[in-house]
């Protein structure tokens, strides 16, 4: 771990370290807890985009909100998200990045406690975007961070940790959000959902300016406006048509700004070559070598089966076995004890085993996917939580291992003036996946279905997904094949 990163003075520099300490083999007290902050921040993103999700009936019958406005309360702010992303990454590299971390966790937090006092579906609505600018401002500067900060052994505990992190708040987030709601403190209802992100908002900025060291890219001098621009132009192209497509049986216009999206995006890669030495928003040189193109291509895919799997399996739970909600929540929280075992396996030997490690993970859950699928189709409707443990629990145990080896093995190489714009990207991946996951949802599952309740037909829905899903881990597994046999850390 670098040397800024032990004392428990944070210290600004305008350039990285060229030759970073050591790995240690124990970090400081100020270093766990620059850690513990940066994840936190990283929790309270992946908690919000799942937590409301089982609170939309009491914000829908609360709020008297229509369907549009209960769609947009989780488009509104994945949108948001997505389009922020890049740009908040660059944003930390010329500013700072605690400084951007901060500022966009005041942004955030005060987000949150105006969803918590909304008595309308507008302001709730506006909020929810509110959040996502702030999410969008604080995600890329975690991953950056951890990057430019940690190094050696250190640097697998840190990416192993923020695996496990992913791992548990992708399925605590539903489970979470259920209990909030029932519990009905004070009388909230709802709105504990996102109270609750008040403290701890409140709690990451006041550790995060005491620990979190102060990092910037020294030739990131000014943002790349038109880059900016042309950047959330493609996102919004692409990422509104996926999302909300289905719903409206894919008229001409989604097809149109499919096409427009493609056409900006293109538009966007002939100016970011233009200005590859003024400057850029996202420097070319990243996708010189086959390491973070092949890291940056398996996240998508990994965002594309998360997206797939976990919403037609609520549904192929509840709708194709006739479990009850708190039953279905019991199947996730199994699923994400395996996931938490697994990324704690990997945060103990990534440094190690290099690419070897997602891989495993990858062939992992491929397996257990495969013998899920099995065991659907011979059980049928007779299947219990009980008799699918194992699998499910396998099948996390899979996905744990790939979340932190796979952002750690990507970014290994990449220049820490670039950590920002990079880290952008990086989550972007995800979510541009998580929203095709979703237009396949419409495909693979619904278009099977046709919204009908019949056991069966849910049943048959989900077995055809359970091959997109495996496709994906597969196409996965061969991209990790671009990593590095061994995780190095680039200095500069």
């Amino acid at each position: 771990m670098s040397s800024s990163a032990l004392d428990n003075e944070p210290q600004h520099t305008t350039q990285t370290p060229t030759h970073p300490a050591p790995g240690l083999s124990k970090m400081a007290l100020g270093a766990w807890i620059a850690l513990l902050v940066l994840l936190v921040a990283e929790l309270m993103d992946i908690l919000d985009q799942s937590i409301v999700l089982t609170a939309l009936p009491a914000i829908q019958s609360s709020t008297h909100a229509g369907p549009a406005a209960v769609q947009w309360l989780t488009t509104g702010y994945s949108l948001t998200v997505a389009v922020g992303l890049i740009t908040g990454g660059r944003l930390g590299d010329i500013h700072g990045r605690r400084k951007v971390l901060l500022f966009g966790t005041v942004v955030f937090t005060l987000a949150s406690l105006l969803c918590g006092l909304a008595t309308g579906p507008g302001v709730l609505v506006a909020a929810r975007v509110l959040q996502g600018a702030g999410v969008a401002l604080m995600i890329p500067q975690v991953l950056a961070t951890l990057h430019v900060t940690f190094d050696g052994e250190n640097r697998s505990r840190a990416f192993g940790l923020y695996g496990a992190v992913l791992s548990l708040g992708s399925v605590l987030g539903p489970v979470l959000g259920g209990v909030l709601t029932e519990v009905d403190l004070f009388g909230l209802s709802w709105r504990p959902v996102f109270l609750i992100n008040v403290p701890v908002g409140l709690a990451v900025i006041i550790f995060g300016r005491r620990f979190i060291p102060e990092s910037t890219a020294q030739k990131a001098d000014r943002l790349d406006l038109t880059g900016m621009l042309l950047s959330a132009l493609a996102v919004v192209l692409l990422l509104v048509p996926l999302t909300v497509g289905h719903t409206h049986h894919w008229p001409l216009w989604c097809f149109a700004m499919l096409t427009a999206g493609l056409l900006v995006l293109s538009v966007f890669v002939h100016h970011q070559r233009r200005r590859q030495d003024n400057a850029p928003l996202v420097a070319p040189a990243l996708f010189r070598g086959k390491q973070f193109s092949g890291g940056l291509s398996a996240q998508l895919l990994l965002g594309l089966l998360c997206g797939l799997f976990f919403m037609t399996w609520t549904l192929y739970l509840q709708r194709g076995l006739g479990m009850g909600p708190l039953r279905a929540a019991a199947a996730f929280v199994l699923l994400a004890l395996g996931e938490l075992a697994g990324a704690t396996v990997a945060m103990k030997i990534a440094g190690r085993f290099g690419r070897l490690l997602p891989q495993a993970g990858a062939l992992i859950a491929l397996a257990s996917m495969a013998a899920y699928g099995l065991q659907t189709g011979i059980q049928q409707a007779d299947l219990t939580l009980l008799a699918m443990t194992v699998p499910v629990v396998l099948i996390g145990f899979g996905l744990g291992m790939i979340g932190g080896p796979l952002a750690d093995l990507t970014l290994a190489k990449v220049p820490h003036e670039n950590a920002g714009s990079a880290s952008g990207l990086f989550n972007t991946a995800m979510h541009l996946g998580m929203a095709l996951g979703t237009t396949l949802t419409a495909l693979g599952f619904f278009s099977v279905t046709d919204g009908s309740p019949e056991a069966a037909i849910n049943r048959d829905a989900f077995a055809s997904v359970l091959w997109w899903v495996g496709g994906a881990l597969a196409a996965m597994w061969a991209l990790m094949f671009s990593l590095p046999e061994r995780t190095n850390s680039q200095g500069d």
